[in-house]
């Protein structure tokens, strides 16, 4: 007799469970986990500081820099309640001395007060560098916004780059000038055109280079459009050498219209900028050294506080 085996019955399988997959994505975590990619791009040139740049400015030498450009700047500001005089006010005290009663500072070769004169020129230079050095960082990045969107753009970017940079500073101040004469505006574009290639290069380089990383390469993957990942992902971590060079570039700024208004082609006299004052001073340097002492310790001051700020945020982007 042969022996029956019995198997145990199997209850019918339920076609919903069949058709459900084992790990069902949850709603919403797409957006996470784009979320994650986020703040994991932001993390991805190595900062483990959520302020990197609190940190570079709490140096002792950013600290220097701080007060330095600080103490310029709210002098320059203050101008109206600091100056006993107006700029342009003048006097019978020709070339008086330091220490004079009502003039500080002594007074220039047509009797006025050097004080009133270092004040406004610092007003008058801040107003054209807080213009000018934005107008440029603006441009210099829309160009190279630009060149990264196609490889055609980006050859006439480099060319129109090149083309600034062909003309020597001062060639280029004096053709500004040539063309729309003496005056703030001239001074605004000389500086603005100067500083566009260098915002333009610097950002198309750091484009350049996040384009290659592997944030950037998930993100595509993850379906997200060029556009979202260049403002998203590549923009944050490509921008951060743009914040050293705008120290550099107020720097530089100093120079070029301290330069053009020492040459004379820079703002109209009567009205003072630092440049223009040690451009008067030169003929009296032996007789009345202190006619040239006011300007050239101020721009001193700021190009040396601006040189400190530069380098510690300098130090910080490089780690």
């Amino acid at each position: 007799m042969t022996a029956m085996t019995s198997t145990p019955d199997l209850a019918p399988a339920d076609p919903a469970t069949l058709r459900k997959p084992a790990h069902a994505p949850q709603k919403g975590s797409l957006r996470k986990q784009e979320g994650s990619l986020h703040k994991l791009s932001r993390k991805a040139p190595g900062k483990t500081s959520r302020h990197p740049y609190r940190a570079a400015l709490s140096t002792a030498r950013a600290r220097t820099g701080l007060v330095l450009v600080g103490a310029v700047v709210l002098a320059g500001l203050l101008a109206p309640l600091l100056a006993g005089h107006g700029p342009t006010d003048q006097s019978a005290l020709s070339l008086a001395g330091v220490g004079t009663p009502g003039h500080p500072l002594g007074t220039d070769d047509l009797g006025r007060d050097l004080l009133s004169r270092v004040l406004y020129g610092i007003r008058a230079d801040l107003g054209i560098i807080a213009i000018a050095v934005p107008v440029g960082a603006a441009l210099g990045c829309l160009f190279a916004l630009a060149a990264a969107a196609h490889p055609v753009l980006d050859t006439v970017v480099q060319r129109i780059f090149d083309l600034i940079l062909a003309f020597p500073g001062l060639i280029l101040a004096l053709a500004v000038t040539a063309i729309l004469g003496p005056g703030r505006l001239p001074v605004v574009l000389v500086i603005a055109l100067a500083e566009i290639p260098a915002f333009g290069r610097l950002l198309r380089g750091g484009i350049l280079v996040q384009r290659e990383r592997e944030y950037v390469t998930a993100a595509r993957v993850g379906g997200s459009s060029g556009p979202r990942v260049l403002v998203r992902h590549i923009l944050p971590n490509a921008a951060d050498p743009l914040i050293v060079q705008i120290a550099v570039s107020l720097t530089v700024a100093v120079f070029i219209e301290g330069a053009m208004s020492f040459l004379g082609v820079g703002v109209r006299p009567p009205e003072p900028t630092l440049g223009s004052v040690l451009s008067q001073s030169m003929p009296y340097l032996a007789q009345a050294p202190h006619f040239a002492a006011g300007p050239l310790i101020t721009v001193t001051a700021l190009v040396l506080g601006l040189s400190l700020i530069a380098e510690a945020l300098n130090r910080e982007v490089r780690r």
